[in-house]
């Protein structure tokens, strides 16, 4: 797929002082109301680098010697980081399971993952979570706590979280292991949306 126009560049990546431009137009502002400066942008686009290493949203330096944006990750910066509406973990999931709507969608994929098909004591959500064992029953107090006790179980003495109950805890306590998840999964609809001969990231190297 060919691009050569200004334009059309600008719908594949974006310079810092056009996505500065494109949030002013749009009036969007600082948590504390203030106009949106180039540091506070280069801040914003620290943290999404940060979080979403794998989703290759900022270029390499290379014939600007300038850093350019992936609209993908324009987007993110505007309905993730600049908005005021939500905690940023849920405005990071909700725009997660939106992207990979779009790209199921748009590659007519059936989405089809099981990422909770197996019960864990635990010892294993430990692991699984990456927390301590205190953070874990903590956790799972909350979640009978919240009217599904019926995912906790003993087995041989031993406290079982069934797979429902670890897809709860995942989506209303550790979300950003769903997070990480959901993540993962976008990349691999984004390969394959790269495969079908969309563009990505591979322009960047016409900047």
């Amino acid at each position: 797929m060919y691009v050569n126009s200004e334009q059309a560049l600008d719908s594949v990546f974006l310079s810092y002082d056009k996505i500065l431009k494109k949030l002013h137009l749009l009036g969007l502002t600082t948590k504390k109301g203030k106009e949106i400066t180039e540091l506070d942008l280069r801040k914003a686009i620290d943290v999404m680098l940060e979080k979403h290493p794998t989703c290759r949203w900022r270029s390499e330096k290379i014939k600007s010697r300038k850093y350019f944006i992936l609209t993908e990750g324009y987007y993110w910066l505007l309905n993730v980081y600049f908005q005021k509406e939500k905690s940023l973990i849920d405005a990071d999931i909700d725009f997660f399971e939106d992207r990979i709507k779009q790209y199921e969608e748009l590659l007519k994929v059936e989405n089809n993952q099981n990422w909770w098909n197996k019960n864990m004591d635990i010892k294993q959500l430990c692991k699984y979570f990456d927390r301590k064992e205190i953070t874990i029953r903590k956790s799972i107090k909350k979640m009978c706590d919240s009217g599904f006790e019926q995912y906790k179980f003993l087995i041989n003495n031993k406290v079982v979280i069934s797979s429902k109950g670890i897809e709860w805890l995942s989506k209303n306590v550790f979300k950003q292991k769903y997070l990480e998840l959901l993540e993962k999964y976008k990349m691999e609809l984004t390969e394959l949306y790269i495969e079908k001969g969309y563009i990505y990231d591979e322009y960047f190297g016409r900047n």
